[in-house]
Parts: structure tokens; sequence; C-alpha cells
């Protein structure tokens, strides 16, 4: 797998320059089950990330979206605000974050480039927020070459909606770090990916961390997700 050096993170800063939207199709987030579980992170006002909700408190998203964008420092975790699906401008709840875990093996790159294999956080939320469904997250079943998968995310041309980039696909993957064809753009760090096959429901799979090239084409850069992975963290906050 050859991924061109120039591995750019997501996170938003606000407010940003004009920059083109994503070409993928979107959706309405309420026709995707658990979409209402999806929502924006808001970054002490400052910066802007997607993240998903996998327990009624527990939100996942990329680790490097806990850093400041301009100072590289670390953000505290009261500055964090999660909107969850968000639509039209409009939540259906908001939360501020009480703690955030990052993975243990993730190490902060304050030149804007996401660290492949370990850009995943978990964060707390000051109280649940109750809800039919949250994003199930696969105990072991891991994205290989050629899987089909759906992304949603909040990006610089789509602050206030959520765009579902679909289908797209795998295509390579080195231990934890997936490279995709989802076209996604700045804001959609932390974006869930989601498998979308054989007519079950989509899980979560991986989460956004930048966007590269690879062999002269545009790609996403993901880390692979899974339940070990979660608890993983978990053990770290």
């Amino acid at each position: 797998m050859r991924v061109a050096s120039y591995v750019l993170a997501l996170s938003l800063a606000l407010p940003g320059a004009a920059i083109g939207e994503s070409s993928a199709r979107g959706t309405a987030l309420s026709a995707m089950p658990g979409g209402e579980a999806i929502g924006r992170l808001m970054m002490s006002g400052k910066s802007m990330c997607t993240g998903a909700m996998v327990e009624p408190d527990l939100v996942v998203t990329a680790a490097h979206c806990l850093y400041d964008t301009r100072t590289g420092k670390r953000l505290k975790p009261e500055k964090i605000k999660f909107e969850a699906g968000l639509k039209s401008g409009k939540a259906s709840a908001t939360r501020h974050v009480v703690s955030a875990t990052q993975h243990p093996q993730y190490r902060h790159n304050r030149k804007g480039q996401a660290q492949m294999g370990y850009d995943l956080a978990l964060l707390k939320l000051n109280k649940p927020i109750h809800m039919e469904q949250t994003l199930q997250i696969s105990s072991a079943s891991r994205p290989e070459k050629g899987d089909m998968l759906g992304v949603v995310s909040y990006t610089i041309g789509h602050k206030n909606d959520p765009r579902f980039a679909y289908p797209c696909q795998v295509l390579a993957r080195k231990g934890e770090t997936l490279v995709m064809s989802c076209q996604v753009n700045f804001g959609a760090s932390g974006a869930p990916v989601l498998a979308m096959q054989n007519g079950r429901e989509p899980f979560l799979v991986s989460v956004i961390s930048a966007k590269a090239a690879m062999g002269g084409r545009k790609v996403s850069v993901g880390t692979a997700l899974t339940s070990n992975t979660l608890k993983q963290i978990m053990a770290e906050g």
C-alpha cells in the first residue's frame, strides 16, 4: 500500500476558507438505522469534527480532534460539545463532554498530519442521550479490500446537515489503517465509516482520519474499529 506522504487531517478550523464540497451523494440522516446517533462536534467553538454515539453517554471520534488546530495543545474536555442528529442546524440533543480518552498508542502531530492506525478517541458525555438505537460495533469482523462502505459526516460545505457518502469501498488495508474510495472533506474527521453489505443493518467499522492520494487518486484514510479496540481505549480512561 503506497499512500502519498501528504496525509491531511480533516478537522475543520472555523471560520474556514472556501473549499469545494465533496461530490459524494447526500441522503436524509433519518433514513439510516442509527442515524440520529451521529452528530457534529464543536471544539471550543474554534473547530469542528464529526462523532458517533456507541453508548448513550459515549461518542467515538478521531483523536486528533482533541487538539487545537492552531496551537496543537490538547483541548479541555468541557470545551467540547456534541450535537446529536443535527439537521437543518437543529440537534435532537446537545451534550457537553466531561472526559476524553485517546487510543493509548496515538501520538499527536502538530503539522496537521494524521497518525494512521491509532487516530481514535472516546468522549464521555455529561448526561446520556436516550434514543432507540446507537451505532453498533462489530466484535470481530474487520473490513477488507473490496468491502462496501458508507460515511456520514458534517463538512465545510454542510456544517448544519450531514452528508452520506455511498457507495464507496476499501481500496487497501495495512494493519489497522484503511484506505477507502469514500470522498470526504474538512469537518469529516471522526466521521463513522459503516459496513453496508449483505442486507444487514450498517455497523461501525472505522472512523475517518484524513484525506490523501494513492496512485493519483483521491482517497480517505481511517482507523479500523472493533469492540476490542473500544475496550482498549476505555481501559485508558
